[in-house]
Formats: structure tokens, sequence, C-alpha cells
């Protein structure tokens, strides 16, 4: 049973709008990569390497410049970001994690809507405390904590773990997500190898589709093997309209990524 409480202190306003950049920005936020793992490393933490990458999203004929940006503090905490704006409209999200017993241990995650669209959610993972306290539409709410749960950021790094040790082993994933009010379970399927057209020429790519109850839902999702399985590409249509989201440059450990 989900339990609900306030915490006052760090509710947060939220402002509705309409259109295009509410539906835009919500739907980016939520196009995380989903996996579990599944397959043991000798050292996952030194197969993450820090990067940054930047995508052109475009929907309804709008585009929206996103960064993605991964590194390491000096704890041993992986800190990602993710964030774009758009005229008076944008958003932030940072995960914060480590990596222990070959799996990521998310710590927090936090989404902040800029602008127009001043919603904000918040997870924070307690595990001696067996709860996960989530900050969802200004309420905050108890979710039951395991350690294989992950945050919609941080199951991106998951995936490239798994994937950097043994691809082929990724052919169908099952994941546990933490996202609002509830702890979901995911599936993502390998569909393809597959060549794909990109900004940076073409590139060798495992397409992956994630599955949906709801039929009128569809994402699929292309990653590179050559630059650590960075995500290349993304489609997502929800209601008949389709949001895409492309690579068009980035680097790993500073250097400039290319086609082999």
């Amino acid at each position: 049973m989900v339990s609900r409480y306030r915490q006052p202190a760090l509710i947060t306003r939220k402002t509705r709008t309409e259109g295009f950049l509410p539906l835009c920005i919500a739907l980016l936020a939520g196009m995380a990569l989903l996996l579990s793992p599944l397959v043991a490393a000798a050292d996952y933490a030194a197969s993450l390497r820090p990067y940054t990458a930047q995508y052109k999203t475009t929907a309804r004929g709008f585009s929206l410049n996103v960064t993605r940006r991964l590194k390491e503090d000096s704890d041993d905490h992986f800190i990602l970001t993710n964030g774009g704006k758009i005229l008076v409209v944008g958003f932030h999200e940072v995960s914060v994690f480590t990596v222990e017993d070959r799996r990521i241990q998310p710590i927090s995650y936090v989404y902040q809507g800029t602008g127009m669209v001043n919603r904000r959610r918040e997870l924070h993972f307690t595990g001696e405390q067996d709860t996960i306290s989530s900050l969802y539409k200004d309420e905050w709410y108890k979710l039951p904590y395991s350690d294989t749960t992950l945050d919609r950021m941080s199951q991106m790094e998951q995936l490239r773990l798994v994937l950097l040790e043994n691809p082929m082993a990724a052919r169908e994933i099952t994941l546990r997500v933490a996202d609002g009010k509830r702890v979901k379970d995911s599936r993502l399927v390998l569909i393809a190898q597959e060549t794909l057209q990109t900004p940076l020429g073409p590139v060798d790519t495992l397409h992956y589709e994630r599955l949906h109850d709801d039929p009128d839902r569809k994402s699929d999702l292309w990653f590179a093997p050559q630059w650590d399985y960075m995500m290349v590409k993304t489609v997502h249509i929800e209601d008949g309209d389709p949001v895409e989201m492309i690579l068009t440059s980035a680097t790993i450990e500073g250097e400039a990524v290319a086609i082999n």
C-alpha cells in the first residue's frame, strides 16, 4: 500500500499551460531508457566513462536542443544531468548514483520544469528505511524500496553497462523504475541491428522497442556500440503525436565521437 504525506518545505507550485510546449517537455522528461541488471561485470564503475551528448528534438514542427552529461565526483558519485529550453519553457533533471555490487544504486533524482511549466519531481532512495520518498504533483509518497529499483535517468546507465559487458544478453529486458506514485516494471526488446542515418553520418546501432500496455503509445530507441552504447535516437508516439530526438554531437572523456 502506498502511503502519502506532505513535506511543505519542498512543495513547489505547479503552473498549467496548454499546447505544444508542455507536451514536448513532458515527453522528453519521460524518455528514459529501460533496463534491469542481467549480466555481471568485473568492474562496472570503470566502464562508465564521462560523456556529453547534444540532441535535437522535434515535435509538431518545433525543435528543442537537449544536453545530456555524465560525470563522476571525488566521492565516487556519478552525476547525470539532462535539460533543454525552448522560448520561455525548459526543464532540467539530475540523477545521482553509485555503482555497487554490479548494479547502479540511485541516491536521488530531481526534475524541475522552468518558465511557464513550473513543475517539480523528486526521488530520494533511503535503503536503510526500505522506502523511496517521491514528490509528485505537490504531494509526497512513500514507495517500496529494493536495490534493483532505478529512477527515470539512471536506468539509461544500467542499460549501457549491461550492453558493454555482453550486448547479446540484452535481447529482452525487464526493469523496475520508481516514478511518481508507483514503482512499475517495464520491458525493452531488441528489434534488429541497423545502420542509422544521423547528422554525424551512418551509425551502426541496436534498435530496441519499449513495450506499452496502451496501443496508442509506441517507443523506439537506438544505441551505438562504437560509442559505449550511447543513445543515438529515440522516437516516442503518444496520442498520434511523434516526438523524435537524435544525436547531433558528443564527446566521451572529452574526445569528440566520429564515424569509424
